[in-house]
């Protein structure tokens, strides 16, 4: 019996590729629900899991990473590592680290890729040959937009960070954020902006930047959250931030770019 294992990290796309999954297995195969828990996602995220639950018919495995106190934080302080060119600690040690442990050689992974996104699956396969992907959102032609729509015909409200604006489900306040979303962090969360910018002079590290062009040369400076100017940068216009099995795939490729 081949073990699928499909990790849902409270996400409208990986929910509705568990769902897919589910009704897709084979006769030779069972399928397996993880969640990767990290205490400051939005408390609203547990919610979502129950009734995912009841969706599903099946029980999610919450896992985590207790070296850490399953805490952004805490991997903060222990590593003195905000975010960098090889992309969040945090991720690696809360994300990463815990799918390793939890991984058995042959499983099939299923992790929400949607149709949209199709390039950033092969980027994954890619980086991680050895390891079986289950695409099943882009063999199903599902976009973002489409899962949104299949979760709220299921009956299921959606999350709370994507009812405030958010275009993911990631810890509040990511440090992998750029300047609109930490100044939209500021007005939705002003205790997140606090603790992060506290965090921030403890370590003497920064997780923003300021952007702009002089004499037609493009200048780059890293500023602290203290000095962002509340109208820098734009959310909407953003690229998206990825936390999760895509994350840990780029950052690994920016690495080994870095070390070349």
């Amino acid at each position: 019996m081949q073990r699928v294992v499909s990790w849902f990290s409270c996400g409208i796309a990986s929910a509705v590729a568990t769902q897919l999954a589910l009704s897709r297995l084979k006769p030779d195969q069972a399928l397996v629900i993880a969640n990767c828990e990290i205490q400051e996602e939005n408390p609203d995220n547990k919610r979502f899991l129950k009734e995912c639950e009841e969706w599903f018919g099946q029980e999610i495995i919450v896992l985590g990473n207790d070296t850490y106190d399953r805490s952004i934080y805490e991997v903060f302080k222990q590593t003195r590592y905000l975010v960098g060119p090889a992309g969040a600690r945090c991720t690696g040690e809360l994300k990463k680290v815990v799918r390793y442990e939890f991984q058995e050689p042959g499983d099939l992974l299923v992790f929400g890729y949607t149709a949209d996104e199709q390039h950033r699956a092969e980027r994954f396969m890619k980086a991680n040959f050895d390891t079986p992907l289950w695409p099943v959102l882009i063999e199903a032609g599902l976009t973002h937009n489409d899962c949104k729509a299949i979760v709220e015909r299921a009956g299921i409200e959606l999350p709370k960070m994507y009812k405030l604006g958010y275009k993911n489900n990631n810890c509040i306040g990511c440090v992998k954020g750029q300047a609109g979303y930490w100044n939209k962090i500021r007005v939705d969360f002003p205790d997140v902006f606090e603790r992060m910018a506290r965090m921030e002079e403890k370590l003497g590290r920064t997780v923003c930047k300021k952007e702009w062009v002089e004499n037609g040369e493009r200048k780059l400076k890293r500023i602290t959250l203290r000095e962002l100017p509340p109208d820098l940068g734009n959310y909407k216009a953003e690229a998206e931030v990825q936390c999760g099995i895509l994350c840990e795939a780029a950052a690994e490729e920016i690495a080994e770019d870095c070390e070349s």
